[in-house]
């Protein structure tokens, strides 16, 4: 499929052509952030959020360039943001290292409270889930499993207890993003016709 075809399909939220276009780019961004960023996990994360900026960003793509430097430009954006918050961390905290207890302190209830509800949302969105994706999930993220270790207690290949996993992290992002526009919408504050 065509670039302008697929942008187009996955704009129109098909569910294809979204994992069509995590398979074709997800290899070359986690390539191009595990070579730029010593933690393995923090690459991985990175590599997902910058999905997930990119289908954010998808309609407002101009084709002024082709779609794989389109993507590559907002992978090296995220990639300077991740570096320049590390480092304003750093700074701030060498530099002044009482404020790293201090912050905790101060934010600990409110940083409580949005964990608990954070939880709730995490809980309520695998819950919307198949049980397939939920269970896949489970395994992964609160079992600590690996995708060697999911594959045996499913009783499946390595290569679809992978596959499985990524259908199973997009279609919780998807159903994340729901719920998180539904409790959005249902705040006291939500008016839909104030800009």
């Amino acid at each position: 499929m065509d670039d302008q075809s697929l942008i187009k399909r996955v704009i129109a939220n098909e569910d294809r052509a979204v994992t069509e276009l995590y398979w074709r780019f997800i290899p070359k961004l986690r390539r191009f952030f595990t070579g730029r960023i010593n933690s393995p996990k923090d690459a991985e994360e990175i590599a997902n959020d910058t999905f997930l900026s990119i289908l954010d960003a998808l309609p407002r793509f101009d084709g002024r360039s082709s779609l794989s430097t389109w993507i590559m430009a907002i992978a090296r954006h995220e990639l300077v943001d991740y570096y320049r918050k590390k480092k304003i961390k750093n700074i701030l905290f060498s530099k002044m290292p009482f404020l790293e207890n201090l912050i905790d302190q101060a934010l600990s209830p409110q940083l409580a409270l949005e964990e608990k509800q954070l939880k709730q949302r995490i809980v309520k969105t695998l819950h919307t889930l198949s049980e397939g994706y939920a269970l896949v999930l489970r395994l992964k993220y609160i079992d600590g499993l690996t995708v060697t270790e999911i594959a045996q207690e499913l009783k499946i290949s390595y290569k679809a207890a992978e596959s499985k996993l990524s259908r199973a992290r997009l279609a919780f992002q998807k159903s994340f993003v729901q719920t998180e526009k539904i409790a959005f919408q249902d705040s006291p504050i939500w008016d839909p016709f104030k800009p």
